[in-house]
């Protein structure tokens, strides 16, 4: 059998449709009690276009021109979305979809770790007649890549040197650590790898040192 991790993104979307059209097909929806369908003609097709992806590239692009016709939804576990998410997504985890109350006329754009939940988040959605459903490309860890920490070999070309001048300002923007050959192209401190967008509520952000007691004569 294939290693689930070796397959391509519209593969695992396949095998996930299948699998979920035999389920209706023999047990009906297990989130509603009735039976729907999936056809599969018109997902190969959108798929084969690639119209269902988004590129990290273009997310960015949206976000800094502060477009609001879409939803980011981050359909990770709570703990993970904590951890780091993309600046305006919000956490629905994948097992809470059904009663998320999502708008069936919002363009929707899923949002995992490697693309992998995102499919099955996918699947389920358009399954339930949701129409602008959207998959970010690679997920989290192509957003790490391409955008938090891109990265310029040191024999890059002048064509790619000039592209990263661009690349470079955009992960600066996310708060990422853009790098040339292997080293940080900034010359601030590096950031941590998995920068925090948002601080608790309650923590003191201060980070200046006690003041030390003056010494008696």
């Amino acid at each position: 059998m294939r290693n689930m991790k070796n397959l391509t993104l519209k593969q695992k979307l396949a095998g996930i449709a299948l699998l979920l059209g035999v389920i209706a097909l023999f047990a009906g929806n297990p989130y509603k009690g009735n039976h729907f369908s999936i056809d599969s003609k018109e997902m190969e097709l959108i798929l084969s276009k690639g119209a269902d992806l988004v590129k990290p590239e273009e997310l960015a692009d949206w976000t800094i021109q502060g477009k609001s016709d879409f939803n980011v939804v981050d359909v990770r576990s709570e703990k993970d979305y904590q951890q780091y998410h993309i600046p305006n997504s919000v956490n629905v985890p994948i097992a809470g979809l059904n009663k998320a109350g999502l708008s069936k006329t919002e363009k929707i754009l899923l949002v995992c770790t490697d693309g992998t939940i995102s499919a099955q988040a996918w699947t389920f959605l358009k399954a339930k007649g949701y129409k602008g459903v959207y998959i970010l490309k690679g997920g989290l860890n192509e957003w790490n890549s391409k955008i938090l920490f891109p990265s310029l070999p040191e024999n890059a070309t002048p064509e790619q040197t000039a592209a990263f001048e661009k690349t470079k300002e955009v992960s600066k923007y996310f708060g990422g650590t853009p790098t040339i050959g292997g080293k940080t192209e900034t010359k601030e401190a590096p950031k941590v790898q998995a920068p925090k967008l948002e601080t608790p509520s309650g923590t003191n952000t201060q980070s200046s040192e006690p003041k030390k007691k003056k010494e008696g004569c």
